[in-house]
């Protein structure tokens, strides 16, 4: 072909060329957007809440690795920085990651280090929602709920014992969706709150991550290849919430029996 025709034939050919590399990339991108939007769909179901094992089918799928990334980031960020994420499966989620993370050699590093920003995020968002809406409401006598002397008492007991309950939060189920957001509106320095929240948000990421990453394999070599760690997760969830909430339960008793012993007291 003399080369004047050949490069005739190339321009005519390359639009078609452009619009099908643009075609294949736009179904990728679909196919990738479907993919997290499924995910999520199986995520936010509550009918799921107890059968951890559709978390776990629905990670395994192939090529659904990216897409888990983002869909199990967005729950985490909506469960802590969202009212609306109160009833989503933080943490079995978590843990039923860390087992697909494992199994299916996912980088295990990247994972959690972007989950621990979506935690901190989220809660800093919490407190953000909490700031700009908590006083309009707090601040109405005549309101059915809230009073400003409500406020007041939740400003100060914050300022007493806010770190400590930001960081215990984060591992009980719809008491960590509200603690920032009433951090919030009880104006508790944000500096402080900060430090408690990424602090409590990395020790809870880590935590769950590495219970379903290093637990699974342990508990096998201990029961015996059949076990299923994502039938039991509802009970090592429960298992590290107890463990978390441990110091502040032995110190409540300790007081307790201190301020009894000097009542009982002459």
């Amino acid at each position: 072909m003399p080369v004047d025709s050949a490069v005739g034939f190339a321009r005519k050919i390359c639009p078609v060329c452009r619009r099908s590399k643009r075609s294949r990339t736009v179904a990728v991108m679909e196919d990738f957007f479907q993919q997290i939007w499924n995910l999520i769909v199986t995520f936010a179901d509550p009918r799921n809440l107890k059968n951890p094992e559709v978390y776990i089918e629905a990670l395994k799928q192939p090529g659904v690795m990216w897409a888990a990334f983002v869909s199990v980031n967005l729950i985490i960020f909506t469960e802590t920085g969202l009212l609306i994420g109160f009833l989503l499966p933080g943490d079995s989620l978590m843990v039923v990651t860390g087992i697909v993370a494992r199994s299916a050699d996912w980088p295990v590093v990247p994972l959690t280090l972007s989950l621990c920003a979506a935690a901190v995020i989220g809660d800093t968002i919490g407190y953000a929602i909490g700031a700009k809406a908590g006083p309009a409401i707090f601040n109405r006598p005549e309101s059915r709920f809230f009073r400003r002397d409500h406020l007041l008492a939740a400003k100060a007991y914050y300022e007493q014992h806010g770190g400590k309950t930001i960081i215990i939060a984060r591992f009980i189920p719809l008491i960590r969706t509200f603690v920032p957001v009433v951090a919030g509106a009880a104006k508790m320095e944000y500096k402080s709150f900060l430090a408690f929240n990424i602090f409590g948000g990395i020790g809870w990421i880590v935590s769950m991550i590495v219970v379903g990453y290093m637990l699974d394999p342990l508990l096998r070599q201990i029961f015996g290849p059949q076990f299923q760690i994502a039938k039991h997760i509802d009970k090592i969830v429960l298992v590290v919430i107890f463990l978390s909430i441990l110091p502040l339960l032995t110190k409540g008793y300790r007081h307790w029996r201190t301020t009894r012993a000097a009542k009982v007291a002459p």
